[in-house]
C-alpha cells in the first residue's frame, strides 16, 4: 500500500475478531454493530456464533468462522464438517488451523491433506489457513514455515494466516509476514493476526506484506490513525 494508508483503508482490511470461549450471543450482536460503525471487512467468531452474527447482520456484514480453532488437532474430517456447518449457517470465509505438530515434523502431504478435506467442504468460501508462525519460526525456521504456505496454496487455500492468538508461542510478527508473503509471491493473501494491539503494529504488518488484519481492539488500532 503506497504511502501512510488512511483509517479507512485500514479497517476495509480487517477481521473485527471475538473468539473468546466467553462470548455471548449479546457480545457476539455488539460486535456485528461495532464492525458497521467501524466500516470493517468482516467479523470473525466461533463456529455456534456464526448465525448469531449473522442474524445482527441482517446480510449486510461478511461472517469468517474458524474451524479446528485453536489447537488443529481434530481430525480433518471434523474439521471440514465444522467448516461445512459454518457455511451453512452464512459465514462466507473459513479460517482452519492446521496440524502445526504435522508441519514441524515435516509431514507436508498430511498438511497438504488435512487443507484439502476442508476446501473440498466449502468450495465457496474464502479459505484462510493459520500455520501458527510463531511455533514454527521458534522451532524449525523460515523454511519450515515457508514450506507449511506452499503446502496451503497447493491445496487450494486463499490466504495464509499467522496465528490463532491463543498459542504462547505468540501471535502475528513482522518476520514472519515478511516469510509468509516471499512464500506465496502475492498468489495468495496473507493476514496477520495475534496481538496486533496499535496503529503502528499494523502498519508495520501491512509493510511487511500482510493484505488482511485480524483484530480484536480493532477500534483502538484505527484511532491510532486519526
Amino acid at each position: 500500500m503506497a504511502g501512510r494508508p488512511t483509517r479507512e483503508q485500514v479497517a476495509a482490511l480487517v477481521d473485527h475478531t471475538l473468539l473468546k470461549p466467553e462470548a455471548t450471543g449479546a457480545d457476539v450482536a455488539a460486535l456485528v454493530a461495532e464492525a458497521a460503525d467501524l466500516g470493517v471487512y468482516a467479523v470473525c467468531v466461533s463456529p455456534s456464533m456464526v448465525p448469531v452474527a449473522v442474524h445482527a447482520g441482517c446480510g449486510g456484514v461478511r461472517v469468517a468462522a474458524v474451524a479446528g480453532f485453536p489447537s488443529g488437532k481434530h481430525v480433518s474430517s471434523v474439521k471440514a464438517r465444522e467448516a461445512g456447518i459454518a457455511v451453512e449457517s452464512g459465514a462466507s470465509e473459513i479460517d482452519m488451523v492446521i496440524d502445526v505438530g504435522a508441519a514441524l515434523a515435516g509431514q507436508l502431504a498430511a498438511v497438504r491433506s488435512d487443507i484439502e478435506t476442508v476446501r473440498a467442504a466449502c468450495p465457496a468460501a474464502v479459505l484462510k489457513v493459520i500455520v501458527e508462525s510463531a511455533v514454527l519460526l521458534d522451532r524449525a525456521g523460515e523454511a519450515a514455515l515457508a514450506a507449511a504456505c506452499v503446502a496451503a496454496e497447493d491445496a487450494g487455500a486463499d490466504f495464509v494466516k499467522t496465528s490463532t492468538g491463543f498459542h504462547p508461542a505468540g501471535g502475528a510478527s513482522v518476520r514472519a509476514v515478511s516469510v509468509m508473503a516471499r512464500a506465496v509471491g502475492g498468489r495468495l493473501g496473507v493476514k496477520a493476526s495475534g496481538g496486533i494491539r496499535t496503529a503502528d503494529d499494523a502498519l508495520a504488518m501491512l509493510d511487511a506484506g500482510a493484505t488482511r488484519l485480524g483484530l480484536s481492539g480493532t477500534r483502538a488500532v484505527l484511532d491510532g490513525l486519526g
